[in-house]
């Protein structure tokens, strides 16, 4: 219940997270039905990175402040399209001050049809989306624990719909917990695509956890990861990764485009990596 994530908001782990979920909704969007996104551990929806917090780590200095501005070429630029527009129209007078959280960027993106369910615990962060989305009938706004919205809220009733799983990763055993809950999400809604995000650090179990997702029953899961920097000597975040369940057909080649031109811009070393792969089904 410590967490919060102004401290980090717009940082690399973000900038990749929040890249596919845009790709995500805009891919949802090439039919006409209704679709809904479920977030959650929404977080408070709309950050100030000017407040004292944000400016403590300037972590968003490494990662949307890089990208805002740089040079891309034609195809990064129309696949960052969706996600970079709606940074700036946070920013009309230009420079970077605002920051959508994941509830806020789809919600932006949204056409009439399309709804957000969004859960947070924190009491004091769920007032703040709360108030955030007050008034918006596309919207629900629920305080509840996010790992209890994978049983009580799907399938939704569009029956299509995008799940976001970002937990703070704050208690040992997370990524159990979300290979754990992945099993029991995609038994009850099966076709959903799920985006399921977890950090990379030093002596993480991440092949523990790839391992359990390639046990389950899940047919086609994409795996996404960024890395910035060595984790030698260091103990916080170099990385982070994405699961993506039932991924559209064309995200494996955007990811193949988007992630080598994240890690050179987003680099804090020399070590930077970037890698997708299907944990399990195509290759």
């Amino acid at each position: 219940m410590n967490y919060r994530h102004i401290y980090h908001a717009g940082n690399f782990a973000d900038v990749l997270k929040h890249a596919v979920l845009a790709r995500l909704v805009r891919y949802m969007q090439n039919k006409d039905k209704a679709f809904r996104v479920l977030d959650t551990h929404a977080g408070i929806g709309l950050y100030d990175l000017s407040s004292e917090e944000a400016q403590k780590t300037g972590e968003w200095q490494d990662g949307i402040g890089r990208l805002l501005d740089a040079e891309l070429v034609p195809q990064l630029a129309d696949l960052l399209e969706p996600y970079l527009t709606a940074v700036r129209e946070l920013n009309p007078d230009g420079g970077l001050q605002f920051y959508p959280g994941s509830p806020k960027l789809a919600r932006m993106l949204f056409r009439p049809q399309d709804r957000l369910s969004a859960m947070e615990l924190h009491p004091e962060d769920f007032q703040r989306l709360h108030r955030l989305f007050e008034g918006d009938h596309h919207a629900r706004i629920t305080e509840l624990d996010g790992w209890l919205a994978l049983g009580a809220h799907l399938p939704p009733k569009e029956k299509r719909g995008i799940v976001l799983v970002d937990p703070p990763f704050e208690e040992d055993g997370e990524y159990e917990r979300l290979a754990d809950g992945l099993a029991k999400a995609w038994r009850r809604f099966p076709g959903g695509t799920y985006c399921l995000w977890y950090p990379i650090k030093k002596d993480a179990p991440i092949k523990a956890f790839h391992e359990a997702l390639q046990a389950s029953e899940i047919p086609k899961i994409l795996c996404a990861e960024l890395t910035v920097k060595s984790d030698r000597g260091f103990t916080g975040l170099t990385g982070s990764g994405l699961i993506i369940v039932n991924p559209p057909f064309t995200l494996k080649d955007e990811l193949h485009a988007l992630l080598p031109a994240l890690k050179d811009m987003l680099a804090q070393d020399r070590f930077a990596s970037q890698r997708a792969f299907w944990l399990r089904g195509e290759h």
